[in-house]
């Protein structure tokens, strides 16, 4: 099959190059020409274990290829896949822009009938369907709107592809359904083929439920530190429930990243929109948010709240192992708190030095390159 993916950031670029790999032929688009440059000379602008061999591999043998032209993309390609950011707005919102941005350019260059324009960034509830109608606006050439979230853990993201536990697919058109269903059914998983509004809730529903059993092990853990139970044994003895499962239930000083934060945001923001309080979801960010307050007040009574001339080391700057990504990371959120209480800091993470010294600067911190 010929696809386009429009974006070369942890979705589209692992998206392209997987997509590469089964045999596909495959064009990612990108408007930053440095970008495209550094990724065709084997520089990955991401650090995900593999990616580099895989990208490689797939320009050598001809089915991947990368381009800033969005008309070269789309020109002969079936299936269209959007795959830009939508970071969170002030007010907890996804911020659609991106999407917008891609979809007037769309229009502009569409011209051929029956390709299938398909979004797997995570966008709220009516986006896709919102997004059909603006495409209809500003061309006459009729496609299919289809949306096929991804569901990738960045670190893993190439091994979640290749062995996702499911395919979500949404579309009003049954044309579209099955041949996206075509391109995912070598897969030894479930297709869940659904409407457009049903795939998009998925998305968030699926990443707001594991950021609830995040925040509910780490509200337990609290309660075992005050009453002298051991968290990880009360997690062991949840987790071997098979209603329940393990996975997730590791105490910890909360979730960050690219994706819980926003996602979880995005989909209260969205019931509130709806004239509904998702009350749970509320609790879940409140939780999240204290909890580097907490570990913070543990250190002051045990060094005091004035921390200067005492060193602290932090391993680990990104929001989790196997990543270069900082964003809303907790280790990052409690060195500005210590940093503000006059401690100095050594930090190291081999992946994600440069990143992190972006947000945090020179100022009591130190960058090491211990081995």
């Amino acid at each position: 099959m010929k696809l386009c993916v429009i974006g070369t950031g942890y979705v589209g670029l692992v998206g392209s190059a997987v997509f590469a790999d089964w045999g596909n032929d495959v064009i990612g688009v990108d408007n930053n020409p440095e970008k495209i440059k550094m990724i065709e000379a084997g520089k990955m602008p991401i650090y995900e274990p593999g990616l580099d061999e895989l990208v490689a591999k797939n320009l050598k043998n001809g089915k991947l290829k990368f381009t800033t032209s969005l008309k070269d993309g789309i020109k002969d390609s079936e299936v269209i896949f959007i795959c830009v950011g939508t970071p969170m707005c002030e007010d907890g919102s996804a911020d659609l822009k991106y999407i917008y941005q891609v979809a007037e350019e769309i229009a502009s260059n569409l011209d051929t009938s029956g390709k299938i324009i398909a979004i797997k960034s995570t966008v709220p509830v009516g986006t896709n369907r919102k997004v059909r109608d603006y495409l209809k606006d500003r061309t006459d050439i009729s496609f299919f709107s289809a949306s096929v979230p991804e569901f990738l853990r960045e670190g893993s993201s190439i091994e979640d592809m290749n062995k996702t536990d499911r395919t979500v697919i949404g579309s009003d058109s049954e044309e579209a359904l099955d041949k996206l269903s075509s391109l995912f059914s070598h897969l030894e998983s479930p297709i869940v083929k659904c409407d457009l509004e049903s795939a998009e809730l998925i998305k968030y529903a699926s990443n707001s439920f594991l950021a609830t059993k995040i925040s509910f092990i780490n509200e337990i853990s609290q309660i075992c530190d005050l009453s002298g139970a051991d968290v990880s044994k009360v997690a062991q003895g949840m987790g071997l429930d098979s209603r329940i499962g393990p996975k997730f239930l590791n105490a910890s000083i909360g979730y960050g990243g690219s994706c819980f934060p926003k996602d979880v945001s995005a989909l209260y923001n969205t019931s509130m929109q709806n004239d509904y309080d998702f009350k749970i979801l509320q609790s879940v960010m409140s939780v999240n948010n204290v909890l580097k307050d907490i570990f913070v007040s543990k250190i002051e009574r045990y060094f005091g709240k004035n921390l200067c001339g005492i060193k602290f080391a932090v391993l680990g700057l990104s929001f989790k192992e196997n990543t270069d990504d900082t964003r809303e990371s907790i280790s990052i959120k409690i060195i500005k708190l210590l940093r503000g209480m006059g401690a100095n800091i050594d930090v190291y993470d081999k992946e994600s030095n440069l990143n992190a010294k972006e947000e945090l600067g020179d100022i009591g911190v130190r960058y090491r390159d211990w081995e």
